[in-house]
């Protein structure tokens, strides 16, 4: 049996997401609400994530402190490897980028599909976000990476979806998997309430992998 687990990774793997500790740490005070402005409709989601990555440390000892501070699952290998014991196939979604995503799965040990936004780091420009090839079967224009079309791909070749998210960009995706193979928590988990959806609440990413496994 073919079964694949699709996860959100910015506050779902992690317990912050790496754009509101670069908020947090290193923008001036005068610096525009990208988000703000990305809520009004004035730029798009990717636009919103690259202005905020463009204030991203080019020191690798700050770098790795700042994924440190993202709180990545501390069990993340262990509940992986559990997974791949049970028969799960992991992909790891994420409208971030895929520089800091790689690196926080690969220093835990966990093999998974990664579909995020390319990333690399230039001195005085940050981390800057690229979009995916435009002729991707899951490329966006707003978001670089559409995870809808992620899960989509998912249902077609597996006879098991699951999904963890916690954030808006996860609503669409969570909505096509099957409630009780449905994860979610902070925004997402409300606006299921909201629409009397079902689905799983969690607290840490390791509580879906001994769930599913």
């Amino acid at each position: 049996m073919h079964k694949i687990f699709v996860s959100d990774y910015d506050g779902t793997v992690t317990g912050k997401d790496f754009f509101s500790l670069l908020a947090e740490r290193y923008l001036p005070a005068n610096t525009p609400d990208y988000f703000a402005r990305y809520g009004e409709g004035r730029i798009s989601h990717f636009e919103a994530m690259a202005a905020y990555f463009a204030f991203a440390p080019a020191d690798e000892q700050q770098l790795e402190a700042l994924l440190t501070a993202g709180q990545p699952d501390p069990d993340l290998g262990a509940s992986a490897a559990l997974l791949r014991r049970a028969g799960w196939e992991l992909w790891v979604v994420s409208a971030g980028s895929s520089w800091y995503v790689e690196r926080v799965l690969s220093r835990a040990g966990v093999a998974a599909t990664v579909y995020s936004n390319p990333g690399r780091l230039e001195n005085g420009r940050g981390l800057v976000l690229e979009a995916p090839d435009p002729s991707s079967p899951y490329h966006s224009a707003s978001e670089g990476v559409d995870k809808s079309a992620v899960v989509r791909q998912a249902l077609r070749i597996a006879d098991s979806v699951a999904f963890a998210g916690d954030g808006p960009l996860d609503l669409q995706p969570a909505l096509l998997v099957r409630p009780r193979l449905r994860f979610a928590r902070g925004f997402l988990a409300e606006a299921l309430r909201t629409r009397g959806e079902g689905f799983q609440p969690f607290s840490r990413w390791s509580e879906i992998a001994r769930e599913l496994a």
